[in-house]
């Protein structure tokens, strides 16, 4: 990335800085696999999207026209379980930011209840060269 974006990137969050999403869990967020439900509680893949969304937010106001933020990796570590009807809040800071590399961590909790801890890194990068890497081989 140009040191135009990682200047105006450092400038606009700094580590610490807090996104929050909120998410009711409703039947279509619970483990379940072709039609059989595993658990009737918010399942791994329901709260990496919202964990993912979360996050995002802060690629969201950091890009520019011309770019696109993807993600790197996402860890999910389990503290508890979020039933239907329970609205999970997803709370993410800025770990760090480096040249084009956003760390994040975050929490997903149920009122006092911790549901999910972990970590999220995305990078942010021109739309052209983003299309390049996404391209199937052929």
């Amino acid at each position: 990335m140009t040191n135009k974006l990682a200047l105006f990137v450092k400038e606009m969050f700094k580590p610490g800085d807090r996104k929050t999403f909120k998410h009711l869990v409703t039947q279509q967020d619970v483990a379940a696999f072709h039609g059989e439900v595993v658990h009737p509680v918010c399942a791994t893949f329901s709260l990496a999207r919202d964990i993912e969304w979360t996050t995002r937010q802060f690629v969201l106001e950091m890009r520019e026209d011309d770019e696109e933020g993807i993600g790197t990796f996402l860890s999910i570590e389990h503290k508890g379980p979020a039933f239907v009807g329970e609205e999970i809040i997803f709370e993410a800071w800025v770990d760090s930011i480096e040249r084009n590399e956003l760390i994040c961590h975050y929490q997903a909790s149920v009122g006092d209840r911790l549901v999910a801890i972990g970590k999220t890194g995305q990078k942010i990068l021109k739309k052209d060269k983003l299309n390049k890497l996404l391209q199937k081989p052929v």
